[in-house]
């Protein structure tokens, strides 16, 4: 039951980047272009996910328990932390020059284009650059212990 909620709110997601025109890099990239081919619909679709966000965080959380799982599991970090900014700042780089956010990325892979696949491909290539770099950090750091 879990993976077909999964599965359907996934397609959801996918026919809404899709639908919203977000899948298409130049609509980002130009919402970026303020001196010249400016597209602001991306500010409309992000103010509308933050609008269905915050009314289902808001029904959500009157309810006792999630429908799916025992229990509902929240981040209890608060403070803002050196990887937590780089990696904001790593991913609004590589949004800004792609013009792909993964969410976005993710239901163009199978159109064929190799500029999807390319950036998907370097997506992977860095998180296992900071998945190495945070283990030899964590290997240093347990070493000088």
């Amino acid at each position: 039951m879990r993976l077909l909620f999964a599965f359907s709110f996934g397609l959801l997601f996918g026919c809404g980047i899709l639908i919203s025109g977000m899948g298409n890099p130049a609509k980002v990239l130009n919402f970026f272009d303020v001196a010249g081919t400016w597209d602001p619909s991306l500010a409309f679709v992000m103010g509308g996910a933050l609008l269905v966000t915050a009314i289902g965080y808001r029904l959500i959380f009157r309810m006792q328990q999630p429908l799916l799982a025992q229990a509902f599991t929240l981040p209890t970090k608060q403070d803002l932390d050196t990887r937590l900014v780089g990696g904001s700042a790593v991913f609004g780089i590589g949004w800004g020059l792609s013009g792909f956010c993964p969410g976005g990325l993710v239901p163009v892979l199978g159109i064929g284009l190799m500029e999807p696949l390319m950036t998907f491909a370097a997506i992977i290539a860095g998180m296992l650059a900071a998945r190495w770099a945070i283990s030899t950090r964590y290997r240093t750091d347990t070493a000088q212990a």
